[in-house]
Order: structure tokens, then sequence, then C-alpha cells
């Protein structure tokens, strides 16, 4: 597992033999059939996404790359369920989210999906640890057991001695890792991350890029990122390029 010490140095541990491997077989975590997304402005009619047609099964890594504009959040968004689709089917884990109510899609969310964003949306006046607990600080868990996995989280992602840390006095690096750190506290199956590394340097970038393939291959967590960066391409099981909404490969 890639990690960073406390001088800030990457390591590379010793990898073991992933336990996961992609199964084409397996029933897929998403599917998304003839996907449309139209936005209306004023009198025209911009096409967001156009029949994207997307199979992604458990353990795979797909990066979606092109140009902005070609529809690669909006695809990730409509996975995710923070937007909806004009028209078409997505299925995530195997239902079918048009079936289901906000309520449902939201327990759905919480329970099955992490989020990293680009933007890392971390809390500013809440500690790293506060921040990897958030999703679940409101839900019966018993908060010593929430404080430890959070921290946990931390160490995985070579935080550790940054737990008790603000974002403001972290580096996008660290704040990236926080975010990602978050997006697992739920246990997810999948990850959807949207340009995890279009703030970082190129030297985090790369290290932020190996923690999701191993998200992969040591834990089986599904992730699908969006980005423009070659780098997180060259680590992913599978490349899908976009350009104007439609799937081009």
């Amino acid at each position: 597992m890639t990690t960073i010490d406390d001088a800030g140095e990457i390591t590379e541990a010793i990898r073991p033999t992933p336990v996961f491997h992609p199964d084409a077989d397996a029933a897929p975590v998403i599917e998304v059939s003839d996907v449309w997304k139209l936005h209306k402005l004023g009198d025209e009619v911009v096409k967001a996404l156009v029949a994207a047609e997307l199979t992604v099964v458990p353990g795979e890594f797909v990066c979606l790359m092109g140009p902005s504009g070609s529809g690669k959040s909006t695809l990730l968004n409509i996975v995710g369920g923070l937007d909806r689709p004009t028209k078409g089917v997505v299925k995530v884990g195997g239902q079918d989210t048009a079936r289901l109510s906000e309520s449902q899609f939201a327990a759905l969310r919480h329970d099955t999906i992490g989020f990293i964003f680009q933007s890392y949306n971390l809390i500013p006046f809440l500690s790293a640890v506060e921040n990897v607990e958030l999703p679940l600080m409101f839900e019966p868990y018993d908060r010593k057991a929430l404080r430890t996995r959070a921290t946990e989280l931390l160490e995985l992602v070579g935080l550790g001695h940054r737990i008790n840390h603000q974002p403001t006095k972290m580096s996008g690096g660290e704040q990236q890792r926080t975010a990602i750190a978050r997006s697992l506290i739920s246990n997810p199956t999948l990850v959807l991350a949207d340009e995890p590394t279009a703030n970082l340097d190129h030297r985090t970038g790369e290290t932020v890029v190996r923690m999701l393939r191993d998200l992969c291959s040591t834990l089986g967590v599904t992730v699908v990122a969006s980005t423009h960066d070659p780098t997180v391409a060259d680590e992913a099981t599978r490349v899908v390029r976009m350009k104007d909404g439609q799937i081009v490969n």
C-alpha cells in the first residue's frame, strides 16, 4: 500500500498479492444504458450526455478521460445520484435508480458510494479526523469506535500524525488524502472521484492515484475517476474516453 511517512516521504510498501481482481462475470456495480442529459439554455438545448453506455464490474479502476465539457462529471454525478438523467437507465448495485425515491437513493448513496471531489469539500473548522467521521457523525454509531475507524483510515493514507489538524493547516495533497479517507468511512463498494489530482503537483498526484489503485487491488473497492491527468489513466484497469457528451471507445 502506498503511504507517506511523517517526514512527507512517499513509501511503497512491499505490495501484497492482490486479494481481488476485476471479474467480468460478476454482477456489475454500475450499469448505464442509453443515458441522456439535456439542459435547456434559452432556446438552445445542450446535450451534456448522449446515449451513454457503461458497465463497471467489481474491483475495476475505471478512468473517464476527455476535455472539459465532454460529460465526465455529469456521468459521475448521475451515477452517484447527485443529478438525474433526462432519460435512460442507471443501475447501481443492481438497483434501478429511477425506481428509487429520493430518500431511497440517499440511503443507497450513503451505504454504498464514497465521493472524492476536486475541491476536497472539507469543513474548514473541523479537524481531519472529524472531517473523516462526518458522513457517520449523526448516525447511531459508537463514538469511540467511529473515532478509531476514522483514525485508522487517516493512518492508511499516511496522515496519522495530522489527525487533529484543520484543512487550513494542511497541504492540498494532505487535504485530498483526508478526502480519500472520508470516502471510505462507510465501507463503500464504489468510490467516485471527480478530477482527484487536478489541484495537486505531479508527485503528490501520483501518490493519490496509487492509493486509488490500491483500493481496488487490496480492498476490492470499485473506483471510477474522471480526469485530464494521464497519470490516472496509467494506473487504471480501463480507460473510457468521452467527447461532446458521448463515450467514444
